[in-house]
């Protein structure tokens, strides 16, 4: 009977040996210095034990590059990280990479350390973060270093380069075009807390009604569903002196404008709503909604551009840039009734 090959030893058998965790050999092989000398030494004994060759040690003595991207995304189908998500896929491919995804449940410290480790160990030349919630923050701040990488949607005070829609300059173009129909002030439904884009949209709206001297209402809650916008048209529309409402994106637009039809109101005559996306179904709502469109594909090209300056040994001339939306002016939204 002939003797089967032996298998190749992959780096959890590596850190089963060294009694570590796949994260640990990793920092290891990409030499992070948090690693202790004693732990250091144990990994690279059982490395050596178990003739182990990552994938990423033999691009690197080759001397050339894989051509594939790795991107950790939020584990979701809101259209937004989805969006972004085809935008650096599009942006990767019209420049002959492919890419490898890992999606995560939570986008916290341990799940994003541990998605890059697992693309690393497939050979990717460098990583995208779409990072949107605040608990990434923290996680995106703390990589391995040797592993070029870029995040999406996250905040600008870490060292990693960033790219983003300007959320603060879209919000501040729906409330200006809100005032400018000749509305006395514009309520807002938010997105969930914990959300980067939620929080800034907020700011945005807010800075646009102070700028303008314009009261600003309490924030109406939301969590990005069409039943938290509902839920904020039933409680809104008890209120007669709401006139105009900016929804923290189109979705909840959309149940504001079916909370609306319940009631017997009518947008934009009785309340003119305006939401944030521009969803491929914004254009055939009834009415059809105004909305503020985010670039997703000029994202993704900023993403891969500032992945190819980093491979090149450099970094990008502008380390957070932040792609500007534009407002779609449609039916849902006009001047106020006349009192």
């Amino acid at each position: 009977m002939s003797q089967q090959p032996a298998r190749v030893a992959v780096i959890r058998d590596v850190a089963r040996l060294a009694g570590v965790s796949h994260q640990t050999v990793s920092r290891v092989l990409n030499n992070h210095p948090s690693v202790r000398e004693e732990t250091r030494d144990r990994v690279l004994r059982a490395v050596q034990q178990l003739n182990f060759r990552p994938n990423a040690m033999a691009r690197g003595l080759a001397g050339r590059r894989s051509r594939l991207i790795g991107v950790v995304s939020f584990d979701t189908l809101l259209y937004g990280p989805a969006a972004t998500l085809l935008g650096l896929e599009r942006a990767a491919r019209r420049a002959g990479y492919g890419i490898r995804i890992v999606a995560l449940e939570q986008l916290d410290r341990a799940g994003v350390a541990e998605a890059v480790d697992r693309l690393t160990e497939q050979s990717v030349d460098g990583v995208v973060i779409i990072a949107p919630l605040m608990t990434a923050a923290a996680a995106v701040h703390s990589l391995p270093t040797g592993v070029p990488a870029v995040v999406v949607e996250s905040d600008t005070a870490g060292e990693l380069p960033s790219v983003s829609v300007d959320q603060v300059a879209g919000a501040r173009l729906a409330v200006e075009h809100l005032l400018a129909l000749g509305h006395r002030t514009v309520w807002h439904v938010s997105g969930p807390q914990d959300w980067l884009e939620a929080r800034d949209r907020v700011d945005g709206w807010r800075q646009a009604l102070e700028a303008a001297g314009c009261r600003v209402p309490p924030v109406v809650s939301g969590d990005w569903s069409p039943r938290s916008g509902y839920e904020a048209g039933r409680l809104l529309t008890d209120r007669p002196d709401v006139t105009a409402v900016f929804c923290a994106n189109d979705q909840q637009a959309l149940g504001m404008l079916r909370a609306l039809h319940e009631r017997g109101l009518r947008a934009p005559e009785d309340v003119s709503v305006v939401g944030f996306d521009d969803i491929p179904e914004a254009a055939y709502l009834s009415p059809p909604l105004t909305t503020v469109r985010q670039d997703f594909d000029e994202v993704g090209r900023r993403c891969l551009a500032a992945l190819l300056e980093l491979f090149d040994g450099g970094g990008p001339a502008v380390r957070h840039p932040r792609v500007p939306p534009s407002l779609v002016v449609r039916a849902s939204s006009g001047p106020p009734r006349s009192s």
